[in-house]
C-alpha cells in the first residue's frame, strides 16, 4: 500500500515537472504598486519543481524570485526578512509540513499572501491549509500560465484555486446551507468543540482547553457528527469552514 502510495505521489511530480517544461503563455501582469515587481518565494522539498517554480516566476512579466527553500525551518528563518508578497508552498516536506509553516509564516509576515501547491486534493488538506492562512491551492498538475495567472491574482486580492478544489468548496457550502436550514440545533457547548475541531486541536487539547473529560469530549463530538449528518473530523473542519466562509465570496477557479 505505501509503495503503491509512493508510486502515484512520484507519478504525480513527474507530471507535475512535464507541466511546468511547457512554454509560458502570455499572462497580464499585476504590480501591487507602480514600478515593483511582484516578490515572490517557494517553498518545495522536490529539486525539480522548485527550480522550475522559480524559472517561471523569473521569466514572468512584473515578478521576481526572491528565493526557494526545500523544507520549512530554514524558509521561515530567511523568508521574513525578504518580505515577499507570495510564496508558493508544499504541503508534504521532511520535517515541518506546508501547512504548519503557513501558520507560522502568516503570524509572521500577515500580508504575505500563501498558495499551496501540492499534489493533495483530500478535503482535510485543503481546509487545513485554508485555516492556517493560505488564500489559494493549486494542484501540481497545473500549467506554467496557470500558477502566473494564480499569483497574479492573489497579489490583487483573488483566491486562485484549482477547479475540482473549488468544487469541494461549493459541496460545502451546499452541505452546510442544507443544514443550516433543517432543524438541526447544536448546543452552546457542541458549536464551541466544533470551532476547537476546526483549528486542528485534537480531543485531548479541547478537554483540557474547555475543562472537561476526553469521554465527555467524544460524546459531545459523537453527537455532533449525528446531528449534522457528517462521519469525520474532516467534514466537521468543512462544515465551520464554509459557515464561517459564506460571505467572502467565492475563489477564482484554475482548470
Amino acid at each position: 500500500m505505501v509503495k503503491g502510495m509512493k508510486a502515484r505521489n512520484d507519478t504525480r511530480m513527474a507530471n507535475a515537472i512535464s507541466h511546468l517544461d511547457k512554454p509560458l503563455e502570455s499572462v497580464p501582469a499585476v504590480r501591487r504598486n507602480a514600478g515593483r515587481l511582484i516578490g515572490v518565494c517557494v517553498v518545495e522539498d522536490d529539486s525539480g519543481l522548485r527550480r522550475n517554480l522559480s524559472r517561471i516566476i523569473h521569466q514572468a512579466t512584473g515578478m521576481r524570485c526572491l528565493g526557494s527553500w526545500p523544507e520549512g525551518n530554514s524558509a521561515l528563518q530567511e523568508i521574513p526578512a525578504l518580505q515577499p508578497d507570495v510564496v508558493l508552498m508544499d504541503i508534504n516536506m521532511p520535517g515541518m509540513s506546508g501547512i504548519e509553516c503557513t501558520a507560522r509564516l502568516k503570524q509572521i509576515c500577515p500580508k504575505t499572501q500563501v498558495i499551496m501547491v501540492t499534489v493533495y486534493n483530500d478535503s482535510e488538506n485543503i481546509f487545513r491549509a485554508l485555516q492556517a492562512g493560505a488564500c489559494g491551492y493549486l494542484l501540481k498538475r497545473t500549467s506554467a500560465t496557470g500558477i502566473i495567472e494564480a499569483i497574479n491574482e492573489v497579489s490583487n486580492g483573488g483566491a486562485p484555486m484549482t477547479s475540482e478544489i473549488a468544487r469541494k468548496l461549493v459541496h460545502a457550502f451546499q452541505t452546510s446551507a442544507a443544514v443550516s436550514g433543517s432543524d438541526v440545533e447544536l448546543t452552546q457547548r457542541e458549536r464551541e468543540i466544533l470551532k476547537l475541531m476546526s483549528l486542528g486541536s485534537t480531543d485531548k487539547k479541547i478537554a483540557a482547553d474547555l475543562n472537561l473529560s476526553f469521554h465527555t469530549v467524544k460524546v459531545h463530538a459523537r453527537n455532533i457528527y449525528e446531528k449534522l449528518h457528517i462521519h469525520s473530523r474532516a467534514e466537521a473542519v468543512m462544515r465551520y469552514a464554509a459557515e464561517r466562509s459564506l460571505t467572502t465570496g467565492m475563489p477564482t477557479t484554475r482548470p
